[in-house]
């Protein structure tokens, strides 16, 4: 068995259009291959205010897949320590031995989470946007727009966050990193009104966005949302949408956005985004859609930037 740890994983695995790739195909594989994902198990540690999920998928035909552990304690910033943390187990499919611990420290949750988001946006917003929207000030808040910029092109960015003092940094930051405009602003509503895509990136326990604020044109990537008690976006806003999409619909209706749906059409109607990768329905269709896609991160992404990062680091 192999130990890679953070540093080196890093050397091989960033986030660039090959990790999107293979996360879209991870999509393609719940849709076209046999998988088999349990539910997330998640251990909440209340008096420290944070969580450990453990997912997996084992996709038929594969020779190996992942065990991932993954923490998020959300009051580590008071400790000058980053909220998210991990690691993934790599197993052999035919004999269940271990073949690698990737000893990432979240890093490969990090990229893999980033990528989805630039998958959905690839197929759900419109071609050709002009200013992007995020509310948070993490390490999401940082990959999602990077990775956006991978699939569409965009010369402004709007960040709302709830401390002056992160949401500054984050400015000067991506400033420097993509070299646009980052403008900070007052509010939610502000970040909705004024972009073309907007990224929620919070582990809010209420709502940040109302469908009073929408308009054509607008694609939401709401990816905060992964625990019964989270929620980023009212409920009207899914029952406003033209098209809500999600990555696994089982998993949305109990960790995520559409778990506060109150309309049943829009929960029978909403697809996921596999189905859309691998061809089998249509992503935007008109540039005046309002798309909306909920992403509470799935075992098959783990397996797949995993079997990727083994190879890359035994190459």
């Amino acid at each position: 068995m192999k130990l890679f740890t953070k540093e080196e994983i890093e050397k091989v695995i960033r986030l660039d259009n090959r990790v999107v790739a293979v996360v879209e195909e991870a999509f393609n594989d719940l849709v076209q291959k046999k998988v088999q994902m349990p539910p997330i198990m998640r251990i909440d540690v209340p008096e420290h205010n944070g969580e450990i999920d453990i997912k997996s998928a084992y996709v038929a035909g594969y020779d190996s897949f992942a065990v991932k552990l993954s923490s998020g304690f959300f009051d580590n910033d008071k400790r000058g320590l980053p909220s998210a943390s991990g690691m993934m187990l790599l197993l052999n499919s035919e004999t269940g031995i271990p073949k690698a611990v990737l000893a990432d420290n979240g890093y490969l949750t990090e990229v893999r989470t980033a990528a989805a988001g630039a998958v959905a946006a690839r197929h759900l917003a419109r071609e050709n946007i002009k200013t992007v929207g995020v509310i948070g000030t993490g390490a999401q808040a940082r990959l999602q727009v990077k990775a956006l910029k991978l699939v569409r092109g965009f010369d402004k960015l709007l960040v709302y966050g709830r401390t002056p003092e992160k949401t500054a940094q984050y400015q000067k930051d991506m400033l420097q990193d993509l070299d646009i405009d980052v403008e900070i602003v007052s509010s939610p509503e502000e970040v909705v009104t004024e972009s073309d895509v907007v990224i929620t990136t919070t582990p809010s326990t209420e709502p940040l966005i109302q469908a009073e604020w929408f308009h054509p044109g607008l694609h939401i990537t709401a990816m905060g949302s992964d625990a019964e008690h989270k929620q980023e976006l009212e409920s009207s806003v899914l029952e406003r949408a033209d098209y809500v999409v999600c990555d696994v619909k089982a998993q949305s209706l109990r960790l995520g956005e559409m778990r506060s749906c109150n309309d049943q059409r829009v929960i029978d109607e909403a697809i996921e985004l596999g189905e859309i990768t691998a061809g089998n329905k249509q992503g935007r269709i008109n540039e005046n859609q309002i798309t909306v896609c909920d992403l509470t991160g799935t075992g098959v992404q783990d397996t797949a930037i995993a079997r990727f990062a083994y190879d890359r680091l035994t190459e």
